[in-house]
């Protein structure tokens, strides 16, 4: 079976799924030759990056400014990787709001 150039496989989709919940996932993706050259893997690679680089800060800055205790919201700031993660399972092109069209202005993807 040949593979059609703008089409997204099933392990297009494992991969840019992965990727959200764990960024190292993204990060390996956007060093294999193979994977970085298909695009649905690309964008959804640096996307993931960029929203987990995001959640991290937000955990950070809510942490520091409850002395603390916003540290205990980390797992559930983390749980907002799943939904990005589903959807790209499902074969779409996220579009996170600010995250999206900054990677675009880039020309990340």
């Amino acid at each position: 079976m040949t593979e059609q150039p703008g089409s997204v496989t099933s392990d297009d989709k494992l991969w840019s799924a992965l990727g959200y919940p764990i960024p190292l996932i993204a990060i390996i993706v956007l060093l294999m030759e193979d994977k970085k050259s298909r695009p649905f893997i690309k964008f959804h690679a640096v996307q993931s990056l960029i929203f987990n680089v995001a959640v991290w800060v937000l955990i950070f800055v809510v942490s520091a400014v409850t002395l603390g205790f916003g540290a205990l919201c980390a797992p559930l700031l983390w749980l907002a990787t799943l939904w990005p993660a589903f959807d790209s399972y499902k074969g779409n092109y996220t579009e996170i709001p600010v995250i999206t069209k900054f990677m675009k202005n880039q020309g990340w993807a």
